[in-house]
């Protein structure tokens, strides 16, 4: 690796691919908690006690902080940052915010690229996907492969289209996730976890989601009045067992408002009718 390699926040994502890619004295780190000196030091890399110690000789920047401290750790330090160095944000946050980290980077000299890390970075390591975009988007991937990144791609020029497509993706993941807790919970306190997860098993689909999304609005267009009524039933199921219906009741509310409602689904774009 001929550049040199700034990592700004050395958490589980910084720790694990300073470890995985073998960088050592090729990267430097800073993490605003001082207990993660030790861990620097450990993987072999820099330990900066400061921010700019970090950054003024850094060609790429990976900002791996917390999702609130995105927006702030670009601003902060911009300023510090080598001129033309590239700033990727590797956050999970809004497009708005990084469109707006964008714009600090820039003020200062440097070059802001929008990467989105579209799995946990365990077991992947160097393996996991990342969605990359903005104006420099094909020289930070170029960059980004030869630090031992393999799953890259150029999304688009657009600073926000990357993190746009992480953000959208994980409604359905996240949520997934928080549906599937409530409904345990549920199955769990009723005795019935055995056949609720049978029937889901016999009843599921092996589809693409290009069919599966299609469908399911379909579903909601044709019938969401229907299945907000039965949604509401299950609402006072759970609230019967006495657990709150976080979930459920928001499928309640969405089910309603798209009921008669369709969304024409094209590759690029989908629009509201």
């Amino acid at each position: 690796m001929e550049s040199t390699i700034a990592l700004i926040g050395f958490g589980e994502a910084g720790s694990t691919f300073a470890i995985a890619a073998g960088w050592k004295s090729a990267a430097l780190a800073y993490d605003l908690n001082p207990a993660r000196r030790k861990v620097m030091e450990q993987a072999g890399v820099v330990a900066c006690a400061t921010a700019e110690c970090a950054l003024s000789d850094a060609d790429m920047v990976l900002s791996l902080v917390t999702a609130d401290s995105a927006l702030p750790a670009a601003q902060d330090y911009a300023a510090l940052l080598k001129p033309q160095a590239i700033w990727c944000d590797m956050n999970s946050v809004a497009p708005d915010t990084k469109r707006a980290a964008a714009k600090a980077i820039a003020a200062a000299g440097g070059r802001y690229v929008d990467v989105a890390v579209l799995a946990p970075v365990h077991p992947a390591r160097m393996n996991v996907p990342l969605l990359i975009s903005g104006e420099h988007a094909a020289e930070a991937e170029m960059l980004l492969r030869a630090a031992g990144f393999t799953k890259t791609r150029v999304v688009g020029n657009e600073i926000g289209r990357a993190s746009a497509i992480k953000m959208i993706r994980s409604i359905m993941v996240k949520g997934v996730e928080a549906l599937t807790a409530e409904m345990m919970l549920a199955a769990t306190k009723a005795g019935v976890v055995d056949e609720v997860l049978s029937s889901l098993d016999a009843s599921e689909k092996g589809d693409s989601w290009f069919t599966r999304a299609e469908y399911n609005v379909e579903r909601m267009t044709t019938h969401g009045l229907r299945r907000a009524a039965e949604m509401e039933e299950s609402c006072k199921t759970l609230e019967g067992l006495g657990i709150e219906p976080m979930m459920t009741s928001g499928t309640v509310r969405r089910q309603r408002e798209q009921a008669g409602k369709t969304i024409q689904f094209t590759p690029e774009r989908t629009e509201v009718a």
